[in-house]
């Protein structure tokens, strides 16, 4: 199979010669927006092992990726012996990472504060959490969830980590945004990553910020409406100021109560 991707530096528009600011800065969007579409076929490429486009194409940006520690807290456990049987904990992680960067940031955004991430795999009830300092990251990943999801292990092991990862690098607003957005974004990159469980649906829940799958097919909906990298910008605005319910008008051009009715309306027609 051969992918042939766009150049973006061979771009012409007819009326460049009579309004050249704004072809320049149309070409500038273009060229972006191609640069963005080539990080998530690359994703798609090495999560699905398929043939790395030709090599003739200007390479993809270089991420800062981590440091990444392993630590096994119980190597009998049947949890453990599926992890390794499904997924390279190394290859996991970086691909975790380059999603996190792929749909919350650019090249030129990106954060560079993660130093460490350590992955904990020990028993313990429920799924994962995330901890730790502004560079030092903590993973704790359930070997017991692991062997409850044996049918599907590599999805559901590159799933989590996935959204686990957001959490090492999405902005929450100095510690202002509801929890129920934090792990909607988590879960919109896992959604955009292709590594969204076969339970998952978009429905319509009381508030918009529930949390989790359904406040991430909300944003996925936001993103569909208002064009890609909406939820990027949404994640960008939360850097350096507290969070503010207005910060959805401010990205969207409209509240987020009247982007939620009709997402509801949406849900209701499509089923």
């Amino acid at each position: 199979m051969r992918l042939i991707l766009p150049n973006p530096v061979a771009l012409s528009l007819p009326f460049a010669p009579k309004y050249p600011e704004t072809t320049n800065l149309i070409i500038a969007h273009i060229k972006e927006a191609v640069q963005i579409w080539r990080l998530h076929l690359l994703v798609c490429l090495r999560y699905y092992h398929l043939p790395m486009p030709p090599h003739d194409l200007p390479p993809p940006p270089t991420w800062i990726i981590p440091n990444f520690v392993l630590r096994v807290e119980d190597l009998s456990h049947p949890g453990a012996s599926i992890f390794f049987d499904c997924v390279k904990p190394k290859e996991a992680l970086k691909l975790a990472v380059e999603a996190s960067y792929t749909w919350l940031y650019t090249p030129l955004t990106a954060p560079t504060h993660v130093k460490t991430i350590t992955l904990v795999l020990r028993p313990f009830d429920g799924v994962a959490y995330t901890w730790g300092t502004h560079e030092m990251k903590d993973i704790n990943f359930s070997l017991d969830w692991i062997k409850s999801s044996e049918a599907r292990a590599r999805d559901e092991i590159l799933g989590v980590l996935v959204h686990e990862v957001v959490h090492c690098y999405q902005y929450n607003g100095n510690d202002t945004c509801p929890g129920g957005l934090i792990e909607g974004v988590a879960d919109f990159v896992r959604l955009h990553a292709g590594l969204a469980p076969p339970h998952w649906r978009r429905r319509a829940e009381e508030k918009w910020d529930a949390g989790y799958d359904a406040t991430a097919y909300f944003l996925d909906w936001i993103e569909e409406r208002c064009g890609e990298g909406t939820i990027r910008k949404l994640n960008g605005s939360m850097k350096d100021s507290i969070y503010r319910v207005e910060l959805f008008e401010k990205v969207t051009g409209e509240s987020v109560s009247s982007l939620y009715a009709l997402y509801c309306e949406h849900v209701k027609e499509t089923g």
